[in-house]
């Protein structure tokens, strides 16, 4: 399995507290990524040696998760503040043919027997600032937009695309509501927190903990202040570690 992640990697922390459960990703700006031992997974159940994935940094995928990998076509990314529940899974494949005569593998059978290609989809994208609840489901080709919200036990359907900050439940996932209003909504978008360092979100902490619904021209207010915080920390020439990912673990 190749993993990438973002440019300042550091390591990996082997004697960290949940080292037992997590495979624990370091960056030299600060933060930790946490990947679930035994993640990946190929239809035998064993852990495949192709295949990419790439997570940013501060995400974390719950004890119990599985994405299932069945060949080099398929791509999991996740970007970072992802925050995912226990026993997820991501079904990057098992597709099969519906077109031909049977679905079924041919090839399994032996002697000499072929079937169509298997059927492959579209890489499976979790943006940034994601939550996903526990024992969601999400099929391949899925893209889930930044700031959403997956509900526990959630299906998410294969080439799905959700709203950027939308709220999604059951089977297959619909749209329950937004998490703001749509100018608000578009402000965060355009802000994209998530690609400055974590130094600057510690001395803009305390905006981090408004009520971003009581009042939209509050919200937009708050936004506008981080807007103008981002703008100088750029010109003071740190700069924003965009979320490239192509350190490999």
């Amino acid at each position: 399995m190749n993993i990438s992640t973002d440019t300042d990697f550091f390591g990996t922390i082997d004697d960290h507290r949940w080292a037992a459960q997590f495979t624990v990703l370091s960056y030299k700006s600060g933060g930790q990524t946490l990947i679930p031992h035994g993640f990946f997974r190929n239809w035998l159940g064993n852990e495949p040696d192709f295949g990419q994935f790439t997570i940013g940094r501060c995400s974390g995928i719950g004890i119990g998760s599985q994405a299932k990998y069945d060949s080099t076509a398929q791509h999991l990314q996740i970007g970072r503040y992802v925050s995912g529940g226990a026993n997820l899974r991501f079904i990057l494949n098992g597709q099969h043919d519906m077109r031909t005569i049977s679905t079924y593998l041919l090839a399994l059978g032996g002697m000499g027997l072929e079937n169509s290609p298997i059927p492959q989809y579209a890489d499976t994208v979790i943006k940034n600032d994601v939550w996903i609840g526990d024992e969601a489901m999400i099929l391949g080709g899925a893209v889930i937009e930044n700031g959403c919200v997956i509900g526990a036990r959630t299906l998410v359907p294969p080439n799905f695309r959700s709203e950027p900050y939308g709220i999604y439940a059951g089977t297959p996932a619909r749209l329950l509501r937004f998490r703001f209003s749509e100018e608000v909504r578009a402000a965060l978008l355009a802000l994209a927190w998530w690609e400055l360092p974590l130094s600057w979100i510690r001395e803009n902490n305390a905006h981090f903990l408004q009520n971003m619904t009581a009042d939209d021209g509050e919200a937009l207010r708050v936004i506008a202040e981080l807007a103008e915080s981002k703008r100088r920390h750029l010109e003071a020439g740190a700069g924003a570690a965009h979320p490239h990912k192509d350190d490999h673990v």
